[in-house]
């Protein structure tokens, strides 16, 4: 019996799909089916990597450099999806910073490049992408926890931009509702990736607060975006999805 995947026939745009959750979203929509292209900054050795292990695994993908704190790189991103595969079906806002410090000691160009990449990437990205969704698109944003509980000091520029996704989620369903378009938030609790991994020195402070006693890994952040990007989320939509190990329980 032949078992049609839940995403076959969709086109996603991963942003920041070389490394850690990223990269686990990548391959995960493209196991279920998906054509997947995936944007990258500083890791183009990364991002072939991933899009071999897709290829090698029967899917289809294309890496595309792409810094989502340039508004003119995302929007050529979001051109050449639509060039190469026909249309998007799926973007998933992942590509995010994580610089910080003591308010007082940011540097007002660290916050501008925060902005840049956090928030008008997403603004940027998601614009542009529903200028090609049809009924039945979907938007997943990468958040986080953080916007939910801060455990420890020096990420509240990092906050700041995150709850600026939440927002921007909540309101978005107005609009993109009456067009079959759904748009949820993920928001990651502690995980092992790149920026936060396990064993760090972040994971000492945050680790005995996590109920199941561990870290997550990238793949079950993806497994949630897979599900807000099937056909069985078509009724979920401006959702904040904590996933988090009952961090912020």
């Amino acid at each position: 019996m032949t078992t049609t995947l839940p995403l076959a026939g969709k086109t996603a745009l991963v942003t920041g799909g070389s490394r850690s959750i990223g990269a686990a979203i990548a391959k995960r929509l493209a196991a279920d089916g998906a054509a997947v292209v995936l944007t990258y900054s500083a890791s183009p050795e990364k991002a072939l990597e991933v899009v071999r292990t897709i290829e090698d695994e029967g899917g289809r993908a294309v890496a595309i450099a792409a810094d989502a704190g340039d508004p003119s790189a995302v929007r050529a991103a979001v051109a050449a999806t639509v060039e190469t595969f026909g249309g998007i079906d799926i973007l998933v806002n992942n590509a995010g910073l994580g610089l910080g410090g003591p308010i007082e000691d940011i540097p007002f160009e660290t916050y501008e490049r925060m902005i840049a990449v956090n928030v008008t990437g997403v603004f940027v990205a998601t614009q542009e992408a529903v200028r090609h969704m049809k009924a039945g698109g979907r938007i997943v944003h990468i958040g986080s926890s953080m916007t939910h509980y801060a455990a420890f000091p020096t990420a509240s520029l990092y906050t700041l931009t995150k709850g600026a996704v939440a927002g921007f989620n909540r309101s978005l369903v107005r609009d993109l509702g009456p067009r079959g378009i759904t748009v949820n938030t993920v928001h990651p609790g502690p995980t092992d990736t790149d920026m936060n991994p396990d064993g760090g020195p972040v994971s000492e402070i945050v680790g005995p607060g996590i109920a199941i006693g561990r870290y997550g890994k990238p793949h079950e952040i993806a497994s949630v975006v897979a599900f807000l990007a099937s056909p069985e989320a078509a009724f979920v939509t401006g959702a904040d999805i904590i996933a988090d190990g009952g961090f912020t329980a």
